[in-house]
């Protein structure tokens, strides 16, 4: 069975719904957040983990996504489902919880 037979639809709907960054943006998010005083991570490195992967994903076609893929689509949307009401209602909060969420594509003041 491929892989792509083993993501449901709402699971890849859910995941493009919540992540609601271009790629473009998140690896200009990730590269910002990674820039310290006196240091500057390699743009393919900028960012945490789960940040890397989900713009890995936003790249990939559904037919190429591996089962890490599909943990970690699944894992992003557990956070953000966890941290913002069903409506995804642009809402301002925290600013450390506002890049939490954006390390990982969501922008909480983003329309939906």
């Amino acid at each position: 069975m491929a892989v792509s037979e083993q993501i449901d639809d709402a699971l890849w709907e859910e995941f493009h719904t919540v992540v609601n960054m271009t790629s473009r943006e998140l690896q200009e998010w990730l590269s910002v957040e990674a820039a310290g005083e006196r240091t500057e991570e390699v743009p393919d490195r900028a960012g945490k983990p789960l940040g890397r992967h989900v713009l890995a994903i936003l790249g990939k076609r559904r037919t190429d996504l591996t089962p890490d893929d599909v943990r970690a689509m699944a894992r992003v949307c557990e956070i953000v489902r966890s941290q913002r009401d069903p409506s995804l209602d642009p809402r301002a909060g925290g600013t450390d919880w506002r890049h939490g969420l954006m390390d990982i594509g969501h922008d909480p003041l983003k329309p939906a």
